[in-house]
């Protein structure tokens, strides 16, 4: 029980379970240090969906790893999903060194980790002995935050000056305080700096959700925090946007409590962040058809001030 939780409590979500974790889990890539990711599951069941979690790049030096983000992570396994976590070549604490090619923010190996968790995950059931076949291959959904988002959106069928990095495996997708146009809506400074936010999300079809805080005022534009909805209104997989209120960039907390990229810590807003989005991946991955729509049901009620929901 949290006593800083109320009007959160009324979105419906299932009573937590035991859950186990392994970490690290190694998958080798070519022609550089093996790639570590996080396993969290619950600790019974049987084909279990799967989350591949994408963190961002900010400025704390392991939230940006496998290790970050357990307020979200944690949620998601105990009410059933199983969630691998990648520590991305970006990563400070356990990333590729930021002067190789395509350092600090390595937004192609990224990609590239992301497909090797997918292509191995017969071998991560290997190294994670009380998960083996326990995991369904074909409920797969991808999510990220921030700069996650961004890697996130490029696997959901994003086009980068037309190039396509799509994987088929993906069921859905979850972006989370994603970057929004790049190049002309961008500052020259920043259109320089970072040319890979210049994305086209009209090649998105996969179902998507699109997470945005209220409070959220970009850097990189002009724009207001509307930028962070952006995949949505381009992206013909995007169904839903999901906007938190009276919180930025870290939705209340999602990359960890107490942590430099929580710049607003509301548990109100982090609960309310972390039922919806469950509630949403539980009816797009068949665990629970009416999840999604008990929960918009609910936050027109009781939880209205919490978020608001934009469909298509």
């Amino acid at each position: 029980m949290n006593r800083l939780i109320t009007r959160s409590r009324a979105l419906p979500t299932p009573e937590p379970a035991a859950t186990v974790a392994y970490t690290p889990i190694r998958l080798e890539m070519p022609g550089r240090p093996p790639l570590e990711l996080r396993l969290t599951t619950p600790a019974s069941g049987e084909a279990l969906p799967i989350v591949v979690f994408s963190h961002g790049y900010g400025p704390s030096n392991s939230i940006p790893s496998k290790d970050g983000y357990a307020p979200l992570a944690q949620f998601w396994a105990e009410r059933g999903i199983a969630v691998i976590q990648p520590t991305h070549a970006s990563s400070r604490v356990g990333g590729l060194d930021p002067q190789l090619p395509g350092g600090p923010f390595f937004w192609r190996e990224r990609v590239a980790e992301m497909r090797a968790v997918l292509d191995g995950l017969d071998e991560i059931e290997r190294q994670a002995a009380a998960v083996a076949g326990r995991l369904d291959h074909d409920r797969i959904a991808v999510a990220g935050h921030s700069f996650g988002g961004h890697t996130c959106s490029l696997l959901l069928g994003g086009l980068l000056q037309g190039e396509s990095f799509a994987n088929p495996r993906i069921r859905a997708g979850v972006l989370m305080a994603t970057p929004g146009r790049g190049g002309a809506d961008l500052t020259p400074e920043h259109a320089a700096r970072f040319p890979f936010f210049d994305v086209d999300f009209s090649g998105i079809e996969v179902p998507m959700l699109v997470v945005c805080g209220a409070e959220d005022d970009p850097h990189f534009t002009p724009r207001g925090p509307e930028w962070h909805a952006d995949a949505f209104h381009d992206a013909p997989g995007g169904d839903a946007l999901l906007t938190i209120n009276g919180v930025g960039h870290s939705l209340g907390g999602i990359p960890g409590l107490d942590a430099r990229e929580t710049e607003v810590e509301d548990p109100e807003a982090l609960e309310a962040t972390r039922r919806l989005t469950l509630a949403w991946l539980r009816s797009r991955l068949a665990v629970d058809e009416d999840a999604w729509t008990r929960s918009r049901a609910t936050l027109v009620g009781s939880a209205s001030s919490l978020a608001e929901i934009t469909g298509r």
